[in-house]
């Protein structure tokens, strides 16, 4: 799964899309805050695509279908590639509601005896951001004066070799050479990009527990483990 991650690196991430001729816009109002740990329920950095477009914006991390009467219970922060065009609350938005979710890595929590847990961060081995595969939705609340709301999930798939020993679950973090194919969502393919990443791309040490507090989101978050004082 994905359940923690950080983005601290939006210019080179728009770099990226400049260099691949991705033309954007900046949705009005968008702003950018880095972030060394993004919790669920946060509103995150995406690139949506629809009807052809790329727009910039923020989206609530966690999947309200459209057709929800209600705010519901459960919004998926993650949604699994085997299933997505089986369960209700994906098949409608794929092929047809993609997104990109830039990062500059993630965190993982590995077991290591008895209830306690050590956290990893993971991120490319070159340093540039990763931009996972998403869905995204909008979803308008009974009070139809309320705005709508916009919202995203990270598509998850089983771990490559070197992810496994921390845990069996990886986000699909797509090469830069497949955004354009998996923003095009209504073109065939795209679902064959939904692989784990290749093996020896990714770096992943043991950073300090204080990353598993949601509310600690400093810059030591990302820091070796062997560069900190354990907490």
């Amino acid at each position: 799964m994905c359940g923690r991650f950080g983005f601290f690196e939006l210019k080179y991430f728009i770099e990226q899309l400049r260099q691949l001729e991705l033309p954007f816009e900046e949705e009005e109002g968008f702003a950018f805050h880095p972030c060394y740990n993004i919790a669920p329920e946060s509103n995150i950095v995406t690139l949506l695509a629809e009807s052809g477009r790329y727009t910039l914006a923020e989206a609530y991390w966690g999947l309200i279908p459209h057709w929800a009467r209600e705010m519901p219970k459960v919004r998926p922060i993650n949604a699994r590639s085997e299933s997505l065009s089986v369960k209700p609350y994906f098949r409608h938005m794929l092929n047809r509601r993609h997104c990109l979710i830039p990062a500059s890595g993630f965190y993982e929590w590995q077991r290591s005896g008895g209830a306690k847990k050590q956290p990893y961060y993971i991120h490319h081995v070159d340093g540039r951001p990763m931009a996972f595969a998403g869905l995204w939705e909008s979803w308008q609340p009974v009070d139809a004066a309320a705005p709508p709301v916009r919202s995203c999930t990270i598509i998850t798939t089983r771990a490559n070799h070197q992810m496994a020993p921390v845990h069996d679950r990886m986000p699909v973090i797509l090469e830069a050479e497949n955004w354009r194919q998996w923003l095009q969502a209504g073109k065939p393919g795209a679902e064959k990009l939904l692989e784990p990443s290749g093996e020896g791309t990714l770096d992943i040490y043991p950073v300090s527990t204080r990353v598993n507090n949601p509310l600690y989101i400093r810059r030591d978050c990302i820091a070796h483990l062997e560069e900190t004082n354990p907490g």
